[in-house]
């Protein structure tokens, strides 16, 4: 299991009577859901392409706790300040909370030794967020992991250190380790997760990305929903892959690489590292074409990354690098 300190992801409070209401217009997915719950939405203009990506959880009838990237704070907010009525308020809560992700199979075991609450995967499903107890601490749990399948732990920043001590002291024999940077990296490549300001900007789309899940057309008006309503029904020629490559033996992929499709440029690495998991590059990076991309087109061209002018071999396709041989959490 793997332990990462998260606290610099940016948090705000979304409060109001009309707060699911008001949120309902700026995100892209159905944010109408039960207390309780989170949801992975896409924030739209217009035009239907981003402005941000985040995770909102319903913790009161009229309130959100919002968790997006540490780079995007100021921006976010500037853009959901924009959009909301009178009587519905964002409030930073970043220096207030520290986030404590978990990711692997003994997770559940851990937190069970320091908290009475259920963690069984059956009893605490995924997108769930709940208030729990460990020790002399309270501090929200979610069902939800940049690293893939695990929990993240929203907690009072007075109370962080002594919960990270707890988890170590429990987590000890079964093998809890403290996780970098580059470790989630390399994670969130293998799964497939996007990245701000890497694979997601204001020039893309939701569909053209992949994430179309993190969309509800049929929810009712929202903003950039007339723009999403064509670009669902246009051809895509241009979307996100994912590309698997062999152990590298010398340079190492980090991004910028150009993707060739027969021997010819065709687009260009967005994120890139080593997936330990697979044992070899994985990256995810944006093709282009005059012809609608599926996975039958690219099934029938041959693929290389070019690697300070040495072209290495790799696979393409549309699901994520694990989902090709492991089921998406």
């Amino acid at each position: 299991a793997g332990l990462v300190d998260m606290s610099s992801f940016a948090k705000f409070l979304l409060q109001g009577p009309q707060a699911e209401a008001a949120l309902q217009r700026l995100a892209a997915n159905d944010v109408a859901v039960p207390v309780g719950t989170s949801v992975y939405t896409a924030l739209l203009n217009a035009r239907g392409t981003f402005e941000s990506d985040l995770t909102a959880a319903r913790i009161a009838p009229d309130s959100y706790l919002l968790l997006t990237g540490t780079a995007q704070a100021t921006r976010d907010a500037h853009w959901i300040r924009r959009q909301l009525p009178e009587g519905v308020t964002l409030t930073d809560v970043t220096s207030s909370y520290a986030v404590l992700s978990l990711a692997g199979p003994k997770v559940p075991e851990i937190l069970s030794r320091l908290s009475p609450t259920s963690f069984d995967l059956a009893d605490f499903q995924a997108n769930a967020i709940r208030k729990i107890t460990i020790g002399y601490a309270t501090t929200w749990a979610c069902r939800r992991s940049y690293l893939g399948d695990g929990f993240e732990l929203y907690a009072p920043v007075e109370f962080t250190a002594a919960i990270y001590d707890a988890l170590h002291e429990a987590g000890a024999d079964l093998g809890l380790v403290d996780v970098g940077y580059y470790a989630v990296d390399s994670l969130r490549i293998e799964k497939g997760f996007r990245a701000w300001g890497r694979e997601l900007t204001p020039d893309v789309n939701p569909y053209e990305a992949g994430l179309g899940f993190a969309v509800t057309l049929g929810k009712g008006d929202f903003l950039g929903r007339e723009a999403l309503v064509a670009a669902k029904a246009a051809p895509r020629t241009k979307r996100l892959i994912a590309l698997v490559g062999p152990r590298p033996s010398g340079q190492m992929a980090w991004g910028g690489e150009a993707i060739l499709a027969d021997g010819k440029p065709i687009g260009e690495i967005t994120s890139a590292g080593f997936g330990a998991s697979l044992d070899g590059i994985v990256a995810l990076g944006w093709a282009s074409s005059d012809q609608p991309i599926d996975q039958a087109w690219l099934d029938a061209r041959s693929w290389a990354i070019d690697l300070a002018g040495t072209s290495v071999s790799v696979s393409a396709s549309l699901a994520a690098p694990l989902d090709r041989t492991h089921s998406r959490s």
